[in-house]
This record gives structure tokens, sequence and C-alpha cells, in this order.
């Protein structure tokens, strides 16, 4: 018998900005153009995904996914305060028409790492009037696009977007300020209930979600208090926050999504909240994370205390061997059976990511996708045999062709 129920949604993911090329009214433009910043190259033209969305689509349904997560630009939408531009809205119209005609069902995320100029010169999310000013983003949006969006993701990764912006410095504005970060994360947890709120007040339709990064967060030394210490502090914030504040009430959506990659392994010998790197010998990805499956397993069971029914809206892998992708796609969707069967209600799976893409200050070294792309031959799409593999899955329910290709 199959594993995964008949109409358990199966797709891959991407961001605007990662695939679509030519957003340069956003915050990120600036910051690969600038010389100080830790990012290695300018997106550019990304994979002209802006231009190809239709064939891409085709591509992905003709792999047998049913489903495909991508974000709306806020800087195209919005280029300044309160001007909307009405080409920009009917572009993203094309697009989910486009979804619906290939048969993929939209997840649709509203806020995906980039901000508008006018908007990060304001002060990003730290400014006074962020969420209001997001709540007529989102209601906007909404209005032109709420027919066509089946399910709506509020955020992206609020904890990531706190850590990068504000901590380590890695995304803009580059601060590096544990008070500043604390604020934007919880400033980004008001965040997803302004954004259900403005969706809720003009269509109903709509499956609203938050996408939460959990890392599995561990003690580098267990039972070391200082070591012990840091890790609940790191799953405080990570973790606990954006869970707890789901449980606290009130319209908090219809489901979270799960966004898993890798265990971080808190060293507190130096003073800090430091990471260790991957245990000496384990397997590891092209972003140096480390491969530990049964993270995933331990965070599906843990976001499912937030009380709602879950999507995987990210896992993947970056790595040059598409065979290690198989492994790792084999090794999670066994975690996730796994889970199901102890009665995890999970609705869907998105692989990261449905094409190699722009990963942020990283560029374009690190390949996540399903589907390859030749960016030296007119941006060429190569379907990798994990595509295929992933098909089969999608299309059966059963993990069987995958677990033999991983075997050999």
């Amino acid at each position: 018998m199959p594993s995964f129920p008949t109409g358990f949604l199966w797709g891959s993911a991407t961001a605007a900005h990662q695939v679509e090329g030519g957003n340069h009214n956003n915050d990120w433009w600036d910051w690969e153009h600038d010389p100080g910043s830790p990012a290695v190259e300018s997106s550019g033209d990304a994979i002209d995904h802006l231009n190809r969305y239709d064939d891409d689509f085709a591509l992905l349904a003709s792999l047998g996914q049913n489903a495909h997560r991508l974000s709306l630009e806020w800087s195209r939408i919005e280029p300044a305060p309160g001007e909307f531009s009405r080409a920009a809205l009917d572009h993203y119209a094309r697009v989910l028409d486009s979804l619906a005609a290939h048969g993929l069902t939209a997840f649709v995320t509203l806020h995906h790492f980039t901000l508008p100029r006018w908007f990060a010169a304001r002060g990003g999310w730290l400014a006074d009037d962020a969420l209001e000013l997001f709540g007529r983003y989102v209601e906007r949006v909404t209005t032109a696009l709420g027919d066509r969006m089946p399910y709506v993701c509020t955020v992206n990764e609020p904890q990531i977007v706190a850590l990068g912006c504000y901590l380590n410095g890695e995304f803009p504005p580059g601060h590096h300020d544990v008070g500043e970060a604390v604020a934007c994360n919880a400033t980004l947890a008001r965040a997803h209930r302004t954004a259900v709120a403005a969706v809720r007040a003009v269509s109903g339709t709509p499956r609203i979600g938050t996408c939460l990064h959990l890392p599995y967060v561990e003690a580098l030394r267990p039972g070391d208090g200082a070591d012990e210490g840091a890790a609940g502090m790191a799953r405080a914030v990570m973790v606990d926050h954006h869970i707890e504040d789901l449980r606290a009430g009130g319209d908090v959506g219809d489901w979270v999504g799960l966004q898993y990659y890798t265990r971080t392994r808190m060293d507190a010998s130096g003073g800090g909240l430091d990471t260790a790197p991957p245990p000496e010998g384990a397997e590891t990805t092209l972003m140096g994370w480390e491969v530990h499956p049964a993270g995933f397993g331990a965070m599906l069971r843990r976001i499912a205390e937030a009380g709602l029914p879950v999507v995987v809206t990210e896992n993947g892998i970056a790595t040059a061997d598409d065979a290690q992708r198989v492994r790792y796609l084999e090794r999670h969707l066994t975690e996730l059976e796994r889970a199901m069967a102890d009665g995890v209600d999970v609705r869907g799976y998105l692989y990261w990511s449905s094409f190699d893409n722009f990963e942020w200050a990283r560029g374009y070294a690190p390949t996540f996708g399903l589907v390859g792309i030749d960016r030296a031959d007119g941006y060429r799409r190569e379907p990798r045999r994990s595509a295929h593999l992933f098909g089969e899955v999608a299309r059966s329910g059963d993990l069987a062709a995958l677990r033999e290709a991983a075997s050999r």
C-alpha cells in the first residue's frame, strides 16, 4: 500500500529574487553590489524565471509534481510607498494562472527575505509602522490575487531574517545587535498575524500559514551547563517563540510550514552563543551543513505541537553529487513517513529547490535544484535523476523506487 495518502501535495519551491532576475529595487540588490557586504556576486538575471515561468511550470508538472511554492516580489508590486504596480500584479496573476493550468497547487509566499528599498530605508522590520505597511501590501495583493492563491505563506523564516539581518550580518542591513535581532524576531511573529487578518478581511478563500525554519538544536557537550544553557537560549528564539505564539490563540491561520535542513550544536566555551562545526566525519552539504535526518523527524513532531496541520515548505540539499541528493531524499522522506505513521498531520512536502538558483550571499555555487541550470548555455534546464525519482514518489505515494535507487 502507498505510504502517503491520495491528495498529498508533492512539489518544490522557489523565491522570486532567487529565480526571477532583474529585481533592481530591493535591499538585496543593493547588498549584492556593496563591496563591504559578504555577498560574493550579484543575482543579475538569476535564471530568467520572470520570462520562462510557463515553461518551467510545464517541466515541473511533467516531472510528476502537483504543487509549487513561489514568492511575490514586494518591490515590484509596491515600488514606492503606497504606489502599487498594476502591471506587476497582472504579471503575478498570469504566473498563478499558469500554475493552475499545469495542475500545480500554488503556495504563495508574501515575504521571502527581500524588502523594497523604500521600506528598508525606513528601518525595515524595526520601523514603528512596519506592520501597518506590511498589512497594506498584503491587503492589496489579496484584493488582486486572492482567488488565485489556494495557499498563502505569510512570512518566510522569520527567525532567519532576524538572525541574518541583525545578528550575524549576512543579510542587509548587516547589523550585529542581539537586541535588534530579538525585536525583529518578535515583530515578524506579529507580522504573521497581521497578514492573516489582512487576508481574511479581503477573502476567506486562501488557507494561510507561516513558514518556520526549525533547526534541531543540541548542546555540543550534553550535560555541560553552559552548552545546555546556550542550546536552551537558541531553542527559545529559533523554535519555542514561534510555536508558542501559534499556540497562544486567536486567528493564527490554517496550517504551519516546517523548513528543516540541519542540526545545530551550541558551543558556549567561548562565552557566547557559538555554533560548533559538524562532527568529524559527518556527511555535509555544499553549505557546510551536517546531514541529520533524525532531526527532521524530531522537528516534525515538535511543530505538530502548534496544533495545526503541517506542510513541509522547505527541505533539501546543496550538492554537486546528485546521488547524494537521492540518498538525502530517501532518508528524509523516510522520517516523514514515520512521523505521519505516528499521527503527525502532514499535508504536503515541498523540496528546496525546484532549480539551481541564487543562494543569497553564497551566490550561485550551492546547487540545491532538482533541475540544474546551465548558465553558460542560455539558462538551459537540466532535470536530474533525483527529479525523476521524486516524481515517482509523487505519482505513486510510495518510496519504493527511491529506496531502490538510494541503496545502489
